[in-house]
């Protein structure tokens, strides 16, 4: 499993991000251990408030369970490898919450520890936490015999194509994958040698070079602005080495400027068209995904009202094995009473068992069915995701022709015909 941890304060944000139904298919707490409160929201309160007799401002520790996406790992494995991280980063015995997401078709764990020590009132230090995450989540790689991440077995060779938040929520805005984008960074970068091929390569691609407040930067036909240096991974001496001094391109505004100008109302309306029906599709996608949800949350809300109703039954029957008045003052001298309460309880034990058992059988049926239904909208992703750069590209094809043309024009001013593109300014040092 990939194990991601962070210590946290703000219980209530956390407390909010766990409970997410909107972004998640299905959310579930499994466990609040060591709280006085019975619900989520109520047990990280207490952590903060049992926190604020201490100087500690970092009172939570989170950390999150991935297994790879292809397998299927029951609850009894999460426990245990919740079990094993907890004794690696020394929070054994601290009070924790175990939530459950369930979200295209794959379920990980989130677990929330309390640092504080009610005892001792002080904060469990974590220092080299990340270190021990790392070791755990090798073991349990190799434990459950699992593929190893490339990262894991070197580290030079993880994923370049990793993005951060800002980049997802920019790709997002612009209806783009983000891992796609920094593909086609990365790729102009690499058959690139100098700011010149550079430039040529992005405007292939729809991106005009420019000037950002802190270097290098490139500008599409959206307005958005992509850094250089993030998108394609390299660190900004290496971006300067290679484009040169930034000043002497044109700014963002002047390259919205240009590319604006050279939009006609025909290609406005091209790309409203296309855009239009990417938010159709994104649509339908949408309608599919929360059908299912629906569907699988009132299939579960039905196996728990069986489970609850048949458990009430079970322990009804079962508490009337014991006999009253003076028969039942004979079973308990005898030990009648004390074998029929052994009884009892193991018949309980292995209700739960099934009842447990019946719930992960139902949650791997609905998660392989989310599994279809996820594989489908990555193709028609991926499809759509395609077009998108076809667009672009044809964009950049249709300004670059029309400013070809538009200099071999002899009509227009002189100035104009002289002011040149990020394409044909002189490489540094010439």
């Amino acid at each position: 499993m990939i194990l991601k941890g962070s210590q946290r304060s703000s219980a209530l944000k956390l407390a909010v991000h766990l409970l997410n139904e909107r972004d998640n298919d299905h959310v579930d707490v499994h466990e609040l251990r060591g709280f006085s409160a019975d619900d989520l929201r109520g047990a990280l309160r207490e952590a903060d408030a049992i926190a604020k007799g201490t100087k500690c401002q970092q009172f939570l520790f989170s950390l999150s369970f991935n297994p790879p996406e292809t397998e299927r790992v029951s609850v009894d494995q999460f426990e245990a490898a919740i079990e094993k991280a907890e004794a690696a980063l020394g929070l054994s015995g601290q009070a924790r919450a175990i939530v459950f997401h369930e979200k295209e078709g794959r379920r990980h764990a989130h677990v929330v520890w309390s640092r504080i020590d009610v005892e001792k009132m002080t904060a469990i230090h974590m220092s080299f936490y990340k270190t021990r995450l790392n070791a755990v989540s090798k073991d349990l790689f190799l434990e459950h015999g699992w593929r190893l991440p490339d990262g894991y077995r070197d580290k030079t060779r993880r994923n370049p194509l990793s993005f951060t938040i800002d980049q997802w929520q920019q790709a997002k805005r612009t209806k783009q994958d983000p891992e796609a984008m920094k593909m086609i960074f990365r790729e102009c970068w690499s058959v690139s040698d100098n700011r010149a091929s550079f430039a040529r390569a992005l405007e292939e691609q729809g991106f005009i070079l420019a000037q950002g407040k802190r270097g290098h930067v490139a500008v599409d036909f959206h307005g958005e602005v992509y850094a250089i240096s993030r998108q394609t991974g390299e660190k900004a001496k290496a971006v300067c080495d290679k484009l040169g001094d930034a000043k002497d391109l044109p700014s963002v505004d002047q390259a919205k400027d240009l590319i604006a100008s050279r939009m006609t109302d025909k290609l406005r309306g091209f790309i409203q068209d296309a855009e239009q029906q990417a938010d159709e599709q994104a649509r339908e996608s949408e309608r599919r995904k929360a059908d299912l949800k629906a569907r699988q949350r009132a299939t579960r809300q039905e196996l728990k009202t069986r489970q609850e109703m048949r458990a009430q039954a079970e322990a009804l029957a079962r508490s009337k094995r014991f006999r009253t008045g003076i028969r039942g003052m004979w079973d308990w001298l005898s030990g009648k009473t004390r074998k029929t309460r052994k009884q009892n309880e193991l018949e309980a034990a292995e209700a739960a068992v099934r009842d447990a058992v019946e719930r992960d059988r139902m949650i791997a049926a609905q998660l392989s069915e989310r599994r279809v239904l996820q594989q489908n909208l990555r193709t028609t992703r991926r499809k759509r995701q395609q077009r998108s750069e076809d667009l672009r590209r044809e964009v950049a094809l249709y300004l670059g022709m029309r400013d070809a043309a538009a200099d071999n024009d002899d009509s227009r001013p002189k100035d104009q015909r002289l002011r040149k593109s990020p394409r044909n300014q002189p490489e540094p040092g010439r």
